[in-house]
């Protein structure tokens, strides 16, 4: 589920959930980019190997790059191909909707399973003009719900659906007939996800609306941090608890 699960205790998430999804949003809680854009396919498939090799329950779903897939079908399906062999996820996810069907099918149908995702897209950020919830509008509500049932009528077997209202999440989950996983879409949905980064509140300088923090451990790691640069700058650490010193020798006994 959540994001950059292998930089902090992927073995505890995998333990409770049931999917983790490494999403490319890893342009930002990990590389400090301001979207998800720069990512390129090498960077996912580093970080999903990465995140299969620590996680035995969970299904690990890979998103695909900005740039990776939409050009054609057999883009797509070489993309995800060098995805799944590489890393030993079990799924990919792209974004998009009706002119993405066609792609769906084409890798469904080639024994690759796929993740949909609707809503607000962030690999489309810039035509959409921001990161602003989506769906209040009648006629956009009538797009990203033909673009889900597209998608999901395509093959997938399942959709992410990002940032609408709660109505079009109830209409779009009781329409299609493949589970509907939320992030920032209401209760409505089959599923929840949270970045994980979000969840932990790793991030103090803004939190989006449909984020809850479960913990703030960003609090915790700077608390760790001073503590610690007081420590070495006042000569207390390393003390003799954590200094490696000679063994003492020991007395030679004689025997008969």
């Amino acid at each position: 589920m959540p994001d950059s699960v292998y930089r902090f205790g992927c073995p505890a998430l995998d333990e409770e959930v049931d999917l983790l999804l490494v999403g490319d949003s890893l342009a930002m809680v990990v590389y400090g980019f301001d979207s998800t854009l720069p990512v390129t396919l090498d960077m996912m498939i580093a970080h999903g190997a990465a995140v299969t090799r620590a996680t035995r329950h969970a299904a690990i779903v890979v998103d695909l790059p900005f740039g990776s897939y939409q050009a054609s079908p057999a883009d797509a399906f070489r993309a995800a191909a060098r995805v799944m062999a590489e890393t030993g996820c079990m799924a990919v996810k792209l974004e998009g909707g009706e002119e993405m069907a066609e792609t769906v099918a084409f890798l469904a149908r080639r024994g690759i399973p796929v993740m949909g995702h609707v809503g607000l897209t962030p690999q489309a950020v810039n035509e959409l003009g921001g990161y602003r919830s989506r769906g209040h509008e009648a006629g956009e509500r009538r797009k990203i719900l033909a673009d889900g049932v597209a998608i999901a009528d395509a093959g997938a077997f399942a959709l992410v659906v990002e940032g609408v209202n709660e109505g079009l999440a109830r209409e779009l989950t009781a329409t299609v007939a493949v589970p509907t996983i939320g992030i920032g879409a209401s209760p409505a949905c089959d599923g929840q996800i949270l970045v994980t980064d979000d969840m932990l509140g790793l991030f103090a300088d803004f939190t989006p609306k449909f984020v809850k923090r479960y913990r703030n451990l960003g609090d915790d790691i700077r608390d760790a941090a001073r503590d610690y640069a007081v420590d070495v700058r006042g000569g207390r650490f390393p003390a003799p608890e954590h200094t490696y010193t000679a063994p003492a020798k020991r007395a030679k006994t004689a025997a008969s």
